[in-house]
Parts: structure tokens; C-alpha cells; sequence
């Protein structure tokens, strides 16, 4: 056990609120995500725990007091947290490509992000698999934003099968569209927050964005085209294969999922594992798999996943 102190002075006691957040908040966050106990008097701070967290610990909070002429969200900590356990991730030179999008602090916050994003700009074909919470779909979308930004292509058409995960909701009301669009939602998600709502509605408007299901897919061919199929764990072999042999000239694909999460009958195979053993060799494929340390959420998902991860593993 080790005790380390730091003070911040001269006392800016609006600084100290906007790093501590309200009630602490932002100190127990720390101390959740680092393992670290953190106490406070004033501007005094005194961090108990092992010899490598309480270094973070108070690297983090110079870091973040800095940053405390204005509040300091529980978001921006737990992504603190994340990147000050992952040094690797935190230089200039491992941040990857930089992105045309709404959001000017969108990068790889991870070795593998950042070499997600690099696969993505160096292949016409792209297979990001992992966990949820690894950015596998939103840095996708991300992406596909600024290849279009950049007038790299000339649509984005994101895909997801619509496969019920688990439940069953029965027959939905409305038309085609409001059937379908729950199972989409998560694509619209991350296109607002990317382009912000006019601008994805104006593109909607114009044909630039197209969002559909999967059995949408076949017989078309799409070129000039920045194509994402997302929960791809939930397609079958025949599904899989249809959905990349759609890929035309000038279009980029990437296709994402997590096999640990499928949601198809227990008797049909899943065409994302299939295909990973069928296309290993193929050259202008890239095969990226996300492991917990991957995760960027709150820091107790990465806990969750390690933790059915090992029983799962002892159940084996």
C-alpha cells in the first residue's frame, strides 16, 4: 500500500467543485475505475492504494484539473480512467487518422481502435469483432462520415439484420419503415451524434444515407459506396456472403459484430464466425478483433465482460 499527496495551488475553489464534480462524484469515479481510495481537504488530496494506481491516480487529477475552468463530466473521467490505464494508447503518435465529424475529440482511445481506423482507411473490406462498448460500430460510422466529408464516396448505406435478440416482440405496427427502424436505431444514434440532426436529414433528403435491413440487400450491386453491416454475428453463412458479394467499384465495406452474442437459432450457424475461417487468406481483407481491455464505457462493462469471460472459460 502506497499513499501519495498532491495540492493544487494557489486555491481556485471553483476549479477544485468542477473537478470534484457534485458530491465527489467525479473523485468516486476514480477511485471505482483505478481501485484507489481518494480523500480530500480543501485543496489537499491523499490517495491510498497500490504503488502503479496512485501514480495514475494523481496523474489523472492534474490532467483533469487543468481541464477545470469549466465542469468536469462523469463521461470525460471514466474516459480518463480508461486511457490512463492504457499508456499505450495515450501519445500523439498511436491517436490514428484524424476524422471529418461533428466531433473534433473523436480518435482511437486504444491500440486497437487506432489500428481499427487504420485498417479501415487501408482496406476495401474491414471485419471489426468484439465485445460491446469496443467502438466497433460507432468509429465505423465515423468513418463512413468522413469518407463522405472528404467526397470519397458517394453514399453510406448501413445495414443490420433484423433478428430479435432473444425476445420475441411480435408483428410491429406502421409500415415498412417503422418495422424495421428499432433494429436500426443504433445506427441513427451514432449518424446524429457524428453529423448532428439537420445535416443527417438533409442527406436522408438527397440519398446520401441509406439505412436498411439485410434482406434489402440482394440483388443490388453498390458502387461508390461506403457500405457498414453491423450485428453481423446474426447473419447466416447464405447471408454473409450475399451481403459481400454486393461490394462494387470504388466502395469501401466494413462489417462488425460480437460472437459472443448471437442471437439466431440455436441449429443455424453464424456467417461472421464462418467467415472468418473461410476468407483468412484473402488478400484486401482485414480481420480486427477487440478484447475487453477495448472497452470504452463505464469502467465496470470491462469488469462484466472479464467476468463472464473467466466462467465461461472455467464452464468450458
Amino acid at each position: 500500500m502506497t499513499v501519495l499527496e498532491t495540492a493544487f495551488t494557489p486555491v481556485d475553489n471553483q476549479k477544485l467543485a468542477n473537478l470534484c464534480g457534485a458530491l465527489d462524484e467525479n473523485l468516486r469515479q476514480m477511485e471505482s475505475g483505478l481501485g484507489v481510495q481518494i480523500n480530500r481537504r480543501a485543496e489537499q488530496f491523499r490517495i491510498e492504494g497500490a504503488p502503479d494506481k496512485t501514480a495514475r491516480a494523481i496523474e489523472l487529477l492534474e490532467t483533469l484539473y487543468g481541464r477545470a475552468n469549466r465542469p468536469i463530466e462523469v463521461e470525460e473521467v471514466q474516459l480518463g480512467v480508461l486511457e490512463t490505464l492504457r499508456p499505450d494508447a495515450g501519445g500523439p503518435d498511436s491517436r490514428g487518422p484524424i476524422l471529418l465529424t461533428r466531433r473534433p475529440d473523436l480518435r482511437g482511445r486504444t491500440a486497437r481502435q487506432v489500428s481499427y481506423l487504420q485498417a479501415i482507411q487501408q482496406h476495401d473490406i474491414t471485419f471489426g469483432i468484439g465485445p460491446a462498448g469496443t467502438g466497433k460500430t460507432y468509429l465505423a460510422v465515423a468513418s463512413a462520415v468522413d469518407a463522405l466529408e472528404r467526397d470519397l464516396v458517394k453514399r453510406l448505406v448501413l445495414v443490420r439484420p433484423a433478428v430479435e435478440a432473444g425476445e420475441r416482440l411480435g408483428f410491429l405496427p406502421g409500415d415498412l419503415v417503422q418495422k424495421v427502424d428499432p433494429y436500426l436505431r443504433p445506427l441513427y444514434d451514432a449518424l446524429y451524434d457524428l453529423m448532428g440532426f439537420d445535416k443527417v436529414q438533409r442527406c436522408f433528403e438527397r440519398n446520401q444515407i441509406e439505412i436498411a435491413p439485410l434482406a434489402f440487400m440482394r440483388g443490388r450491386t453498390l458502387n461508390h459506396a461506403f457500405i457498414i453491416l453491423d450485428e453481423a454475428q446474426n447473419t447466416t453463412p447464405e447471408q454473409m456472403k450475399m451481403f459481400l458479394t454486393r461490394i462494387g467499384f470504388g466502395s469501401k465495406a466494413v462489417v462488425t459484430g460480437d460472437v459472443t452474442q448471437v442471437d439466431l437459432d440455436r441449429r443455424q450457424k453464424s456467417g461472421l464466425v464462418e467467415v472468418q475461417q473461410i476468407l483468412q487468406d484473402v488478400r484486401g481483407l482485414s480481420f480486427h478483433h477487440f478484447q475487453a481491455e477495448d472497452v470504452v464505457r463505464h469502467p465496470l462493462v470491462q469488469r462484466i465482460i472479464h467476468a463472464y469471460d473467466q466462467w465461461q472459460g472455467e464452464g468450458a
